[in-house]
C-alpha cells in the first residue's frame, strides 16, 4: 500500500454515547482498515475467480476475533432456484460468514461482496488498480469502493466490538459474498445455507445515505433479422442495423413512458429512476455486405413495487408493436431473451427498525441526520428481502458513480464513519450484555 498527499483518516470520536459504545468506537482503527483493504484489493477477485480472496478474508476474520463458517456453495441447487441469475460460469463458489455474539437476542447481518469488475485498460489509471494508494483522502484501487471497502467496514465493525471486550445478546454476522456483480450467487447461497438474520445491512457505496429501496435491473438480449446482400446493391438486402435503429427508438420511447410513471419520493432526485440502457451491439460480418443479423443486449430498469414479469411483457410488447409497423420486421419479429443478472426491485418500509437504527447511529456519530433515498442500481438487497424476508437496507461509504471506472476510489473518512455507524447499529440492534 502506498500513501501520497493526505492523511489516512482519523479514529471515530463522538459524544453523548454510552460507555460501551464509546469503548467500541475507540477500537475503529483507520490504519488497520486500510491495511486490510490493501490485502483484499491486491487479490484479483474477478467474477468466477473469487476463491482466493474468500480464503484470505476468512483468515482476516479469524484474526479479528470472528468465528467463521466456510463452505462450498451448492451451485446445482442455486441453478434450480427461481431467483438465481448469473453471467459467469463457475466451477466453485465459496461461502463465508463470520460472526460474534451468540445469545438469544436479535441477529444482524452485514453483507458485502468481494467480487470485482475488470480493471479495463490499466493505462487509463493514475494509480495501480491492484494495490491501495491513499491520496488526497481517498483510497484508490479496483474494488476499494465496490465493494471490498464494504467487506472491510463490516469486518472491522465486528473487530471493534470484539476488541472492546463487549458481548452481544444476539449475533452479528459478517457475510463476504461472491458473484454480486453478475447476479447474486454468494448471497443466494448464503441464504440457502441457512445463514439469515433478523435484519441486514448491505454495505454498498451509498455516500453514507440510508437506502431502503433499490430499483430492479433485468438483463435482456434481442436478435434482429436482416437480409444479406452485396453492399454495391444494398437496396436489394435488408440491413439488420437499420432495423435495430427502429427498435432502439421504440425502446427509448418506452423508457420515457415508464420513467414518467415513477412517483416514489425516494427516487425524486433521478432524471431516470429506471433507465433502459443498450450496452452491446453486434452486427454484420463484412464491410461490403448488408448485415443479415444484429444482436443487442441491455439492462432494463424496474420500479420498486412493479411486477418484474409485467415489466418484461411491456418491453416485449413495445418491440412487437414497433416491428408490426415495419413491413420487414412484421414478418421477421425480433426475438427477446432474458439472461444473466435478473435483479428484482426491493424495498423495506422506512419505519422498520433497521432503517431507524442505522439512521440514528449515523446522526449520533456525526451530529447530522443522513439522507434517506432510493438507488437505481440492482444489489443483493433484493435477495435478502424478497427471498429470505429480512428487512434490509443499503448503506456504506463512497459514491457509486466512481465504481466500474478507472481510478475507482473511496473516501477514507467515509470508511471510518461507516464502520463506526455499523458498530453502533450492531450494539443497539443486537444488545450488549452488562
Amino acid at each position: 500500500m502506498s500513501h501520497q498527499a493526505g492523511a489516512a483518516g482519523r479514529r471515530v470520536t463522538a459524544t453523548a454515547l454510552s460507555a460501551p459504545e464509546q469503548r467500541a468506537l475507540a477500537e475503529v482503527d483507520p490504519v488497520a482498515l486500510l491495511s486490510d483493504l490493501d490485502t483484499l484489493v491486491s487479490i484479483r477477485s474477478l467474477d468466477g475467480e473469487e476463491s482466493a480472496a474468500q480464503k484470505v478474508a476468512a483468515g482476516l476474520m479469524r484474526k479479528h476475533g470472528l468465528r467463521t463458517h466456510e463452505w462450498q456453495i451448492d451451485l446445482a441447487e442455486l441453478h434450480r432456484h427461481r431467483s438465481f441469475g448469473s453471467e459467469v460460469e463457475r466451477s466453485e463458489a465459496l461461502g463465508l460468514v463470520g460472526e460474534i455474539g451468540g445469545g438469544s437476542g436479535r441477529s444482524l447481518m452485514l453483507n458485502a461482496h468481494i467480487d470485482v469488475v475488470p480493471a479495463g485498460d490499466e493505462s487509463l489509471w493514475a494509480y495501480d488498480p491492484w494495490r491501495v494508494t491513499v491520496a488526497g483522502g481517498n483510497a484508490y484501487g479496483r474494488g476499494a469502493l465496490d465493494d471490498k471497502g464494504g467487506v472491510v467496514c463490516a469486518m472491522h465493525a465486528a473487530r471493534a466490538i470484539a476488541r472492546a471486550g463487549l458481548h452481544l445478546h444476539g449475533r452479528l454476522l459478517v457475510a463476504s459474498v461472491v458473484g454480486e456483480e453478475d447476479g447474486g450467487t454468494g448471497t443466494l447461497g448464503t441464504i440457502l445455507a441457512g445463514h439469515v438474520a433478523d435484519a441486514a445491512v448491505v454495505v454498498e457505496p451509498t455516500s453514507l445515505a440510508i437506502v431502503p429501496a433499490q430499483a430492479g435491473a433485468l438483463n435482456f438480449r434481442v436478435t434482429v433479422a436482416g437480409d444479406a446482400a452485396h453492399g454495391c446493391v444494398r437496396n436489394e438486402g435488408v440491413s439488420a442495423i437499420e432495423k435495430f435503429e427502429l427498435l432502439h427508438a421504440a425502446l427509448l420511447r418506452l423508457e420515457a413512458e415508464r420513467n414518467a410513471r415513477v412517483t416514489d419520493p425516494l427516487f425524486a432526485r433521478y432524471a431516470l429512476p429506471i433507465p433502459l440502457n443498450i450496452g452491446t451491439l453486434h452486427a454484420g460480418q463484412w464491410p461490403s455486405s448488408v448485415p443479415e443479423r444484429a444482436v443487442f443486449e441491455g439492462r432494463y430498469g424496474v420500479a420498486v413495487g412493479e411486477d418484474p414479469e409485467a415489466a418484461r411483457a411491456e418491453l416485449v410488447a413495445a418491440l412487437a408493436a414497433a416491428a408490426g409497423a415495419d413491413p420487414w420486421l412484421a414478418d421477421h419479429q425480433p426475438h427477446t431473451e432474458w439472461w444473466g443478472g435478473q435483479f428484482d426491485p426491493a424495498s423495506t418500509p422506512v419505519d422498520r427498525e433497521v432503517v431507524t437504527t442505522v439512521s440514528d447511529a449515523l446522526t449520533d456519530l456525526t451530529g447530522s441526520a443522513p439522507t434517506t433515498e432510493g438507488v437505481t442500481y440492482g444489489a443483493d438487497m433484493r435477495l435478502l428481502t424478497n427471498v429470505a424476508g429480512i428487512p434490509t437496507i443499503l448503506f456504506g461509504p463512497g459514491d457509486v458513480t466512481r465504481a466500474h471506472r478507472p481510478d475507482e476510489c473511496v473516501p477514507v473518512h467515509e470508511m471510518v464513519t461507516a464502520t463506526g455507524a455499523l458498530v453502533l447499529t450492531a450494539l443497539r440492534f443486537c444488545g450488549v450484555k452488562e
